[in-house]
């Protein structure tokens, strides 16, 4: 009887200490506020369908360094898993109100263990950051922890879909994580990456340079291509999330969620046909082109502040999920250059490796010319875009509007990189290079002996247009599937996807390739 009495004090005596903790909690959520942020739990609720989360390890504390004086429940993360759209995801949201959201051996532990339901149940890990960084006091055991994350982001990598949200410093080490998940969307004025922080640079370089400056959303978005999306309040970056899980299937076993979108696949638009400039030196805007011819208009885009020359995105035709990649021929006329591949390349990658269909809009003039991107590795950049595309085994659709000159012409979808349909616009061209530039060097002569040497060029340019580029040489050579009508193009890629659906295309055996890095 004592020993039941004994055991009711204990647990009565634990439970009004939980009740502190949890009183102690609000106050530190207050502060969080004041800063203009949510809390750990505010998010998860925020991202996850309404009473959907059930959370893991709620009880765990820090046992290092910190527990005699400020033990705290969750010990700086919350962890555990929901539904977003009814289907099964995991997650883990670190709080910044309690050791300033600091990786210890405990908040390491748990965010394993999350990782390993994750992809032991093939279903999406999502993670909100907010800390700062691996936990002083806890010395190596903070950094084995990040090291045990990075592992299991590696492995995880391809399998399931992997997505971070920057909602606070993630410095240092912590920055790394996110960078090997499939995606990072950063709230504006509130989330930074840096390996290096600002006050250490001072030191080293004597450079003064703001969180902001060094490794704020716009840099990454628009500068460094570090994050794929940037949004204004933490509001728009979860339903952000939530879009983007909408394309996605669970895992690499699957194939993307079919939607019917209640836009006709043979639906038609004949402004198609008039959109491109009868001048082709003049650009015109390739999302126009996408509007008409994607569900809806619907295009959640990747990266729309980098890399502008090259659109990435994921759409719907027919129902169908499909990544987007097209030129824009009204940023630097559509070339590819340095950003433009590295972007591409890791877009489709994403894509193949979740069973997503690659649909590509060309109209390239060629590879960016120019000393700073010989120097900076534009043939091994360059390479990636044509190794990940040969690479893919999905189904793979291109389209060509206009230009296709040279290299670029390659590897912007060709059927010589597994392309398994081609079709061309009557306005297509496809040379070595471009008019312009082939009767410099094929007629030479004849222009230094003309007497308007400009005349002559576009004189010969348009012959030479007019014989050698035109889509019908390529098309009898059956590089070119069909020459068919722009406004057509929406029915005849949706056809295309569908006599698709059942493609198999296995790799040659092997541990894994050497892509040029």
């Amino acid at each position: 009887m004592a020993s039941d009495e004994n055991s009711t004090k204990s647990l009565d005596s634990y439970t009004d200490k939980i009740s502190s903790r949890e009183a102690k909690e609000e106050e530190r959520l207050e502060n969080q506020h004041s800063r203009g942020k949510l809390g750990a739990r505010e998010r998860v609720s925020l991202l996850l369908d309404p009473d959907s989360f059930q959370e893991l390890d709620r009880f765990v504390v820090d046992k290092g360094s910190l527990a005699s004086s400020r033990e705290i429940l969750g010990d700086a993360v919350i962890t555990g898993y929901g539904t977003i759209n009814s289907r099964l995801v995991f997650v883990y949201s670190q709080d910044f109100t309690a050791f300033g959201g600091t990786l210890g051996e405990a908040h390491g532990k748990k965010i394993c263990k999350v990782m390993d339901l994750a992809l032991a149940n093939g279903a999406p890990l999502i993670g909100m950051n907010d800390g700062g960084g691996a936990r002083i006091q806890e010395g190596v055991v903070g950094l084995s922890g990040y090291g045990e994350i990075f592992y299991r982001n590696v492995r995880a990598s391809g399998v399931i879909p992997q997505i971070s949200c920057i909602v606070g410093p993630s410095a240092g080490g912590a920055s790394y994580s996110p960078a090997i998940t499939d995606f990072i969307l950063m709230v504006e004025d509130m989330g930074q990456m840096f390996v290096t922080g600002p006050n250490v640079i001072r030191e080293v370089t004597g450079e003064e340079v703001t969180v902001e400056e060094l490794g704020g959303a716009t840099v990454h978005t628009t500068v460094s291509g570090v994050a794929q999306l940037s949004y204004e309040s933490e509001e728009e970056c979860y339903q952000g999330v939530r879009d983007l899980l909408s394309y996605l299937p669970q895992n690499n076993k699957e194939d993307p969620p079919f939607i019917d979108a209640s836009d006709d696949p043979e639906r038609m638009d004949e402004e198609l046909d008039t959109i491109i400039p009868t001048d082709s030196a003049k650009a015109y805007d390739m999302y126009g082109v996408l509007t008409k011819v994607i569900d809806n208009g619907t295009l959640f885009e990747i990266q729309p502040k980098y890399a502008q020359n090259l659109i990435t995105g994921l759409a719907r035709m027919g129902g169908h999920a499909i990544g987007v990649v097209a030129q824009q021929p009204m940023h630097m006329a559509g070339a590819l250059d340095i950003d433009a591949s590295i972007k591409g390349a890791r877009f489709i990658r994403f894509c193949d490796a979740f069973n997503i269909p690659i649909v590509m809009l060309t109209d390239v003039p060629g590879y960016m010319p120019g000393r700073d991107q010989e120097y900076g590795g534009i043939i091994k950049h360059g390479a990636k875009l044509l190794y990940a595309y040969a690479e893919a085994t999905v189904p793979k659709i291109t389209v060509l509007t206009r230009k296709a000159y040279g290299g670029a012409y390659i590897v912007m979808g060709s059927r010589h990189l597994g392309a398994d349909a081609y079709f061309a616009w009557p306005t297509g061209e496809i040379a070595v290079m471009g008019p312009e530039g082939a009767v410099e060097i094929i007629s030479r002569r004849a222009l230094d002996q003309a007497a308007d040497r400009s005349a002559e060029r576009a004189r010969l340019a348009e012959d030479f247009r007019t014989e050698f580029s035109h889509p019908y040489i390529a098309a009898g050579r059956g590089d070119v599937d069909d020459i068919i009508e722009p406004r057509s193009t929406r029915p005849r890629i949706i056809k295309a996807l569908e006599m698709l659906t059942s493609k198999r295309d296995v790799l040659p055996p092997k541990k894994h390739g050497n892509i040029p890095l």
